[in-house]
């Protein structure tokens, strides 16, 4: 896909997935400042938002403020816990809704989530308002069906040093058996 300078982009990032994709696969966190350099690529930065859910622990704070440096603006919405214990907090429909209003001033919308949920936006802002959608995000846990779905995709797991700030050392053992594993079926 064509990147240049004059397109204007918006990026949209879906902290849950992100966050739990790179500890479920790394047991790391992830490094959302080289994300938006490699999600903006040189292009106009139009807008930049970060969906946060807030758990109430010491250590979002300082996460939240750091998003706030590296230049997203930071949407907010507490954890909500149900009687019987079930806990939910997911920004679907509200970072859909934003992507939809942003459309109109923007060339290039670029999705930070594996979720498949998305593909409908993606069409949508495809079809309707003629956007090019970008996705990125670790392959290994990304929907294969958004992933066809967008223009272009970055899969965060091909760059690990660049894109998690911490890998210990049992991670970087499980990135290695799952390239190997990765790399022997497409052998097959």
């Amino acid at each position: 896909m064509v990147k240049h300078k004059d397109q204007r982009v918006g990026v949209f990032v879906d902290m849950g997935n992100m966050y739990h994709s790179a500890k479920n696969l790394y047991d790391a966190r992830v490094n959302f400042k080289e994300i938006l350099k490699s999600a903006v690529a040189g292009r106009k930065l139009i807008r930049a938002i970060a969906y946060v859910v807030k758990s109430k622990t010491a250590e979002e704070e300082t996460f939240f403020e750091a998003l706030s440096k590296q230049g997203f603006e930071v949407k907010m919405k507490d954890l909500q816990i149900f009687a019987g214990g079930a806990k939910k907090g997911d920004w679907d429909v509200g970072m859909s809704m934003d992507a939809v209003k942003s459309a109109d001033k923007l060339d290039v919308i670029i999705l930070v989530t594996g979720d498949g949920d998305f593909v409908p936006l993606v069409t949508y802002l495809q079809e309707n308002k003629g956007c090019l959608v970008e996705v990125i995000a670790f392959g290994d846990t990304a929907s294969a069906k958004l992933t066809e779905a967008a223009d272009d995709f970055i899969d965060l797991g091909k760059n690990l040093d660049l894109y998690l700030l911490t890998r210990p050392k049992r991670a970087v053992k499980r990135a290695y058996f799952i390239e190997r594993k990765s790399n022997s079926q497409k052998e097959v």
